[in-house]
């Protein structure tokens, strides 16, 4: 048997091994580094090693696009802008998850993950100095969730799925508050994901059988000629999406993601809300329109189903929330059905809207999450609701900033939830027939549910006396203000001025086979 080497374009995969560098120096730094330098060094690693890999993107990738790693890697336009998104999102999350509070008050992240909360070891830990394990982990994940778009084949998307997973069920039990529901969590989140990566696993396999191979072009190629497997296509497909659908919090695969978003620390809430987001509609992007296409008449009912559940049961439920952490995981949820209403227009239209709306959602959900992060009562979050009765007059400019995040979550016109939903709603009428038209009523109705959510939220910040005492607002960090700061601006400008990104998301629309 004759073997041929690999041909390799280290220029097209040159981002994603600039971040697994960066992860590979942070797990050395907090190997030999000593622990009080840790913060600094591990902080300057993180932000330069995104930076080197944004630039990688746009000077060196989008010239090397194409096939690589015998197809186990597509460089493609929506790679390209999928796999920039991340960075830059990822980049906001970590500036976030930087922060120490100005010291006076306990910074996210506990000590030591593996310590009993309470105990003489953490105690050792705190005084050692803060967790700093929290940046090569977020890289690691942030590299998976590069290749999660990318992926050429069902095995390479797997793998990918495992790199951006296990660190975040780690990141979510790092929490230095109420340790034992974060554990709790992130014990869900393990179990869960571990079913879903099986029925993606089980899934893949049933594909090879069908197509004799794992790759995505080849599985389409497979689906005009099929044989006697064929009845191995239409469960293969629907398990692999469940494994992707799990991800993105859809219903009925969303049970994890109000325990979790509640249960792990608020910057890696925020980062997993916005950046896994991206990386699975990516996936399922490249899936959906590269190797299942072809078949879509044999499975899109069912992810008709999923997506107006999704919607209904995200709205619905948040309305039931007292926690504002729980609050913005079901109303992910309902956005995760808002954007596979896009994804399943079948156009070029539908991949633009559905990224775009991932830009939108990822810079307002961020920045969400770091405002919340800013509301402490003694030296923990205060997350309930009747805890945020009466901020917009104990700070007037966090409480703006907030309400303002939650127009853009509910839709209304000048901010860039507005701009997201109406071109993904637009997709589906436009190009989803008589189904993409009923799921655009039933988004409309649940943005309208929503609407309600957030107005309740808003009123209650400016409407309402204070319930509870002790409720301060802590000053953050330059670093933290910057990612805030950006998320807002975002959401101005692509509320008022959306036809830059629009333009190239519609001219980066094509995938490669």
């Amino acid at each position: 048997m004759n073997f041929q080497m690999t041909q390799i374009s280290y220029a097209a995969i040159l981002p994603i091994l600039v971040v697994f560098g960066g992860a590979i120096i942070g797990v050395l730094i907090e190997a030999f580094a000593p622990r009080r330098s840790r913060y600094v060094v591990q902080l300057a690693l993180s932000c330069l090693t995104l930076a080197a890999a944004l630039v990688a993107l746009v000077w060196k990738a989008k010239d090397a696009k194409g096939v690589t790693l015998a197809g186990a890697i597509v460089i493609d336009g929506p790679a390209l802008v999928l796999q920039g998104l991340v960075v830059l999102l990822g980049l906001a999350a970590l500036l976030i998850m930087a922060e120490r509070l100005n010291g006076r008050h306990a910074d996210a992240f506990t000590p030591s993950g593996a310590s009993v909360p309470m105990s003489t070891e953490e105690s050792i830990a705190e005084r050692l100095g803060s967790s700093t394990e929290v940046f090569p982990l977020t890289l690691f994940a942030i590299a998976g969730m590069m290749i999660f778009p990318s992926a050429g084949d069902l095995l390479t998307m797997f793998v990918a799925l495992e790199i951006l997973s296990m660190p975040l069920y780690v990141l979510t039990a790092l929490a230095r508050r109420r340790r034992l529901l974060s554990q709790e969590a992130a014990l869900k989140y393990f179990l869960l994901g571990s079913f879903s990566s099986a029925f993606f696993l089980f899934g893949a396999a049933l594909l090879y059988g069908f197509a004799g191979s794992v790759k995505l072009a080849d599985i389409s190629a497979a689906v005009s000629t099929t044989g006697e497997m064929g009845g191995l296509l239409v469960p293969g497909v629907l398990l692999v999406l469940i494994g992707v659908l799990f991800k993105v919090g859809a219903v009925p695969f969303h049970s994890w993601t109000p325990d979790v978003y509640q249960g792990a620390p608020t910057p890696v809430t925020g980062f997993m809300a916005a950046c896994t987001k991206v990386a699975a509609f990516g996936a399922m992007l490249r899936l959906v329109y590269v190797a299942f296409a072809p078949a879509r008449w044999d499975w899109e009912v069912a992810v008709w189903v999923v997506a107006g559940l999704t919607m209904l049961v995200g709205a619905l439920l948040s309305i039931t929330q007292t926690d504002i952490k729980r609050l913005l995981a079901y109303s992910s949820i309902a956005h995760a059905g808002f954007i596979i209403v896009g994804l399943m227009a079948f156009d070029r239209s539908g991949v633009s809207a559905v990224v775009f709306y991932l830009a939108a959602y990822g810079f307002t959900t961020i920045a969400a999450f770091g405002l919340i992060m800013l509301v402490r009562l003694d030296s923990s979050e205060a997350t309930g609701l009747a805890q945020w009765a009466g901020l917009g007059r104990r700070a007037p400019v966090l409480a703006g900033a907030f309400a303002f995040l939650l127009l853009a979550f509910a839709g209304i016109p000048l901010t860039s939830g507005f701009t997201a939903k109406f071109a993904v709603f637009g997709a589906a009428v436009a190009h989803g027939g008589a189904a993409g038209v009923v799921l655009t009523v039933i988004g409309v109705l649940s943005s309208a549910i929503t609407a309600y959510v957030y107005f309740r939220v808003i009123v209650l910040m400016y409407f309402s006396d204070p319930i509870e005492e002790g409720i301060a607002v802590v000053s953050p960090s330059v670093l933290t203000i910057a990612a805030i700061a950006v998320g807002v601006i975002v959401t101005v400008v692509l509320g008022l001025y959306p036809s830059p990104l629009l333009e190239l998301t519609q001219g980066s629309a094509l995938f490669l086979r």
